[in-house]
């Protein structure tokens, strides 16, 4: 299976034709998965940690938006081999890996799968984010490469440049402030390069990398991609590009 690391938006996204519209065509392109594995921006937890194994309500991790975003839903099955696949992948001496059966997938998950797989047909593990260390998060997503030959479709949910204080409302999908423009330029280049150690010390190396992501959680997810999908580096392709409100939703495939 390829690996992605997309920009998930927030619960809005579902009335962005355009931006919805490309999901769904990238989903189309892959073959279906066995089942999902989800690392997302908004579930940060060490140790690792499992979510549920069964089709539990949605968390709902997002304040002031209007109540219909608070009615979605979506009951993907839950994965319980796929959970004990990962405990025997990365458990180990010093390495728990803990469970967390009541926590259902949160917007990072479920609001970029429900454009993608609106049947919520396939089963879909999340897992939590131990660290925001990129070179700790490089070696989990490694740990996770086999499952890529199991069906296992591995995303890495965030936002590929992400200042909610600095979002441009209203401007077009083509359009946004020079930090973002820069930050997303450096990035792309970085990757078709291959240059990993780059990418690793991005704060430092990219220019404006502390603007584009004050915090970097949404960043992070791109380094369990990128070491999940390593093996395919050479092959990366951005499926989707452009800005929603001055931020990059550059998206990635490799594989």
């Amino acid at each position: 299976m390829p690996v992605l690391y997309l920009s998930h938006g927030a619960p809005p996204l579902a009335d962005d034709a355009l931006w919805t519209a490309q999901l769904a065509a990238w989903s189309a392109e892959l073959p279906r998965p066995e089942a999902i594995l989800m690392v997302s921006a908004h579930w940060e937890s060490a140790p690792l940690t499992l979510g549920a194994t069964t089709t539990v309500p949605l968390e709902y991790d997002f304040r002031g938006f209007p109540q219909r975003y608070y009615r979605v839903t979506y009951p993907a099955p839950g994965a319980p081999a796929l959970a004990d696949r990962v405990r025997g992948l990365l458990a180990g001496p010093g390495t728990p890996v803990h469970e967390a059966p009541a926590r259902g997938l949160d917007h990072g998950a479920y609001v970029p799968l429900a454009e993608m797989y609106p049947d919520a047909g396939i089963p879909v593990l999340q897992l939590s984010m131990p660290t925001l260390d990129p070179e700790r998060l490089l070696r989990l997503g490694r740990g996770l490469a086999p499952l890529r030959d199991e069906g296992v479709l591995i995303v890495g949910s965030g936002f590929f440049t992400h200042n909610l204080r600095e979002l441009s409302w209203g401007t077009g999908p083509d359009e946004a402030p020079a930090w973002s423009k820069e930050f997303d330029a450096w990035g792309w280049e970085a990757l078709a390069r291959g240059d990993i150690d780059a990418l690793l010390d991005f704060e430092h190396a990219a220019p404006a990398g502390r603007i584009a992501h004050p915090r970097t959680e949404h960043f992070a997810p791109l380094f369990v991609s990128l070491g999940a999908g390593e093996a395919d580096l050479p092959g990366r392709r951005t499926v989707i590009d452009g800005f929603w409100a001055g931020l990059s939703k550059r998206s990635l495939q490799w594989g």
